[in-house]
């Protein structure tokens, strides 16, 4: 493989990364990496130090496994609140610049969005709310959302995530296994000139007291317990931060299994610390940066990049529209974006349509794709995008924090292909009889930064540890992913061996699917599975179906399949195909072998 971007001189040396290995003594990346995963200790004080992590107490141990490898206490010890390593840059510097659709560009000083965070804060104690009790945010990537989510935290009361795509069925799965005290949401959604709902999806999950954002002018039927932000924000504009232990819970997350209903993951005052070093290492974003990344605070990368922006002293970029418009293009030109994340089907989109191609991007240092497998042609042309800049490929989970696999500025870049393991994470692949290989299922090696330590609805050591092979006597970590290492040392991803399916960037099971589709009348059984396309891609969502006899026609059953998808999970699941087949294929323990129809389908 040919590199399509070599990184010049100058470039490697303002990085981020070669500065750490300059203090250490390194030349060569690879040494570098090994050093930091034999020297965890070292690599991540060092980290810390570098961040600028804000420490009421400061740790007596950065790590220990007194209690084994799978229950790291990371910062033992310490007192701290995450949040206050997001506020450490000049006052007047520019913490978050947004646009709405249509608008101008908004610029939001430091000092103003500390005092917005301090107000949000001072509301909750008003609304009689205390350390401890659980807030729900399901709003679109804003301002009010970013500053909702700090300010919570800062409080020490827990943020339960929910994208605003879900259905009101997906929010009430969320709200019943959290029981958050508050919701925050906004009215409407506005996307592309369109309005819709949002409020009314999380009256019908029959949520708890909502604080809700005006947007449209429209009349609301609030709750007689429900109020609008603008009465819900306090007049106090200081607040004192709550000072707690790194394992005290800031966010719980949901990210689906194998099973139904989603994994509730928590995220403690450690975790953001994983995904702003990622941010300094592997996206090497410096102070006075901008970073856009079209997120959602209900998946990993909208925390994420809250932390890894502020924490590094960077500037939140946001665009209130679909990225996939003109008025987005124009927002990164015009924000002047140094650092642009993606998913791989926004660039499929932006490549087929030609519609980002008029603007000036050369402001842009580096891209960074995650959520999906990528596709090396559509890549090829975004880094052309920006007159030949590199994509950071960027694979972790919500459980991790961040990323376990990734690409730096300081190596060669090769479209749709990972570079490194990230800086102080270690993995190992591994074939179907647990032999060590370069193409198998990825296993992690504990201890990491950022790695979960509870689930709140399962048992964490039986999702990820439980009955995983052990190597060289180490305990090994489940995840889920299969990659293949390639013979230059990169990898390649090559999607899930388990269960799971990523669709636009979004983790669904396929229980959760199966589920839905078993309700419809003319389906006995159904497997879902995902496809990769020929070339690479994101994946595809395939449905085998056992039939119930039925008179509709075979697109009439497409159209139902989709409906409901669409409508009991999420509007953002499109199905590709829909294949009748007489039994689904079982194992003796008549468990259906998904892997078995994914290479039926592949191959016909």
């Amino acid at each position: 493989m040919k590199p399509f971007w070599k990184p010049s001189k100058k470039i490697i040396e303002q990085s981020n990364i070669y500065n750490m290995m300059q203090q250490y003594g390194f030349d060569n990346y690879q040494d570098f990496w090994k050093w930091s995963i034999n020297n965890k200790e070292v690599f991540w004080e060092a980290t810390i130090h570098n961040l600028g992590i804000k420490q009421e107490k400061k740790f007596t141990s950065i790590v220990d496994i007194s209690k084994g490898v799978e229950n790291a206490e990371w910062l033992k010890n310490s007192k701290l609140n995450i949040v206050d390593s997001c506020f450490q840059n000049k006052d007047n510097a520019i913490a978050v610049i947004y646009q709405q659709e249509g608008g101008e560009i908004q610029k939001v000083r430091q000092t103003e969005l500390l005092i917005l965070v301090n107000k949000i804060a001072n509301g909750l104690l008003e609304q009689g709310l205390k350390t401890g009790d659980k807030i729900a945010v399901d709003l679109p990537m804003t301002l009010e959302a970013v500053a909702i989510y700090l300010a919570a935290i800062k409080a020490g009361m827990p943020v339960v995530t929910i994208a605003d795509s879900f259905t009101p069925n997906e929010i009430a799965v969320r709200l019943k296994i959290t029981q958050p005290k508050l919701i925050f949401t906004q009215d409407i959604l506005q996307r592309a000139g369109k309005e819709l709902p949002l409020f009314s999806k999380v009256i019908e999950a029959k949520a708890p007291k909502a604080v809700v954002l005006k947007v449209s002018n429209k009349k609301n039927n609030l709750r007689n317990k429900d109020i609008y932000f603008d009465d819900f924000l306090s007049s106090k504009t200081d607040f004192k931060t709550i000072i707690q232990n790194p394992d005290d819970i800031i966010t719980i997350l949901f990210s689906s299994g194998t099973t139904g209903e989603p994994k509730a993951i928590p995220w403690t005052h450690t975790t953001p610390i994983k995904g702003a070093s990622d941010g300094y290492y592997h996206q090497d974003i410096h102070k006075n940066d901008v970073v856009c990344w079209p997120t959602n605070l209900g998946w990993m990368m909208g925390p994420w990049l809250v932390f890894a922006a502020l924490i590094n002293k960077a500037t939140i970029a946001l665009y209130y529209g679909t990225p996939t418009d003109n008025g987005f293009g124009e927002f990164v030109q015009n924000a002047k974006v140094t650092m642009l994340g993606v998913i791989p089907s926004f660039v499929k989109y932006w490549k087929n349509s030609k519609c980002m191609e008029k603007f000036n991007w050369n402001t842009i240092k580096c891209f960074s794709s995650t959520g999906e497998v990528s596709n090396p042609a559509e890549m090829e042309y975004l880094m052309q995008l920006a007159n030949n800049k590199p994509i950071i490929e960027y694979c972790g989970g919500t459980e991790i924090g961040g990323g376990y696999v990734t690409s730096t500025v300081v190596q060669p870049n090769i479209a749709s292909t990972f570079s490194t393991q990230a800086l102080g994470g270690e993995f190992v692949l591994l074939d179907e009889n647990n032999n060590k290989s370069t193409k198998g299922e990825l296993f992690l090696i504990p201890p990491i930064m950022g790695l979960s330590n509870t689930l709140l609805n399962r048992n964490h050591f039986d999702v990820y540890y439980k009955d995983t092979p052990e190597n060289q006597g180490k305990l090994l970590r489940r995840h889920g992913d299969q990659l293949e290492q390639l013979e230059n040392g990169y990898y390649k991803a090559l999607g899930r061996v388990d269960d799971a399916i990523n669709l636009g960037g979004i983790k669904v099971s396929s229980v959760q699917i199966e589920a839905v589709l078993n309700r419809l009348s003319f389906i006995k059984e159904s497997a879902a599975i995902a496809v990769s396309p020929k070339g690479g891609g994101p994946s595809l969502l395939v449905i085998y179906y056992v039939e119930n006899k039925s008179l509709i026609t075979d697109n009439e059953r497409l159209q139902e399949v989709k409906k409901s998808i669409s409508k009991q999970l999420n509007p953002l699941f499109k199905v590709t195909d829909l294949v009748k087949i007489e039994a689904l294929p079982r194992t003796a323990s008549n468990k259906v072998m998904r892997r078995k129809l994914r290479e039926l389908y592949e191959n016909k």
